[in-house]
């Protein structure tokens, strides 16, 4: 058996030959440059107090925050007021109380508008402006009432809100929510916005516009908005007051569309000098009167019969921003214009005609 050989404990002179030996072998150093470059860096520089820390992180988080906001159309921006359309769309609202105007305007110069408008940008390259108004149509007046009675000099921007609706009719619902809860509609301006939605091509049906636009609605006020559009299509041409009918008088003068008395009715406001609404609804009250004490039809379940009613085509845009559509209806064909048309311009439309079909 081998004798094991007995370990011994090197010197404290020994050590430090060993130790001598091992720095002179690892003077040339394969240590990477970076590592100088960081330590170097490292020296020169002292990490930021914990308060400034916080403050960086805050402002990265709220960096994020209004980058999104902005992606969502939750900033408002300033516009010049002219780069604003008030009437790309048919609007829900067609009287513009001047009390009510003149009252938002002293706010306005009191204290500042509160509310931004919202616009969106049309797809439609042949518009006037680059944004088109969804709701604000009495603030934007405002502005520029003011900006006109400042000379141009103040009131030129206007806080807006920028939205991206997915497609025109989310820019019809917007429009009547925002007039509904801000200051409700008259029964005829509900029934007008449905009815010229469809004229628009947003829906394709009275029905379809009426459970959209007022989905919020019970049923029997949808019920009505249908009856106040059918108002609009056969007589909203010859009614002058009828934003002030009560919803009593809107739901006769339907009745008596029902029940085939609409060229009646047409005849009756024609016949007529008419300055106000009393004038208006004695005009027509006795052809309703008659409507309602002809019967009602079995086969509608009580209701009065419903006869053909008004049809429109799309408008065909002309030019300075005017436009035309034809209408079919019982009492035949019509050519109507929208927009700045004038007498003038009617006369020598009807020269046109004269010429192409010839004398009598």
């Amino acid at each position: 058996m081998a004798k094991r050989r007995q370990l011994e404990v090197p010197s404290e002179e020994t050590l430090k030959e060993m130790e001598e030996g091992f720095r002179r072998e690892t003077a040339e150093s394969s240590r990477p440059p970076i590592a100088d470059v960081v330590a170097d860096a490292a020296s020169l520089s002292s990490p930021l107090p914990l308060a400034d820390r916080e403050a960086a992180a805050r402002d990265k988080v709220d960096a994020e925050t209004l980058r999104q906001a902005v992606a969502k159309g939750l900033i408002a921006t300033e516009l010049p007021i002219e780069h604003v359309m008030a009437d790309a769309m048919s609007r829900d609202r067609m009287d513009l109380d001047s009390e009510e105007l003149d009252e938002l305007v002293a706010s306005i110069v009191a204290h500042g508008l509160r509310l931004p408008i919202e616009v969106y940008q049309p797809s439609n390259s042949e518009q006037s402006a680059p944004y088109a108004l969804i709701s604000g149509y009495r603030r934007l007046a405002a502005f520029r009432h003011l900006n006109h009675m400042s000379g141009g000099e103040r009131y030129k921007m206007i806080p807006a809100f920028i939205r991206q609706p997915e497609d025109v009719a989310d820019t019809f619902v917007s429009m009547i929510e925002e007039n509904e809860i801000r200051s409700s509609l008259s029964q005829y301006e509900r029934g007008r916005a449905a009815a010229m939605a469809v004229y628009e091509g947003v829906f394709k049906t009275v029905d379809e516009a009426v459970a959209r636009l007022f989905h919020a609605a019970s049923k029997a006020k949808r019920s009505k908005i249908r009856s106040f559009a059918l108002v609009h299509e056969e007589l909203g041409d010859m009614l002058s007051f009828a934003t002030e009918m009560t919803e009593k008088q809107c739901l006769r003068l339907a009745t008596a569309l029902r029940a085939g008395l609409g060229g009646e009715l047409r005849e009756a406001l024609d016949n007529h000098v008419i300055t106000s609404l009393a004038e208006e609804w004695q005009a027509v009250e006795p052809v309703v009167e008659r409507a309602e004490g002809s019967g009602n039809d079995p086969a509608r379940g009580g209701r009065p019969k419903l006869t053909k009613s008004v049809r429109r085509s799309r408008h065909t845009k002309l030019a300075n921003g005017i436009s035309m559509e034809r209408e079919e209806g019982p009492n035949g064909y019509a050519i109507r214009f929208h927009g700045e048309v004038s007498a003038d311009i009617i006369d020598r439309v009807m020269d046109e005609i004269r010429h192409l079909l010839g004398p009598i």
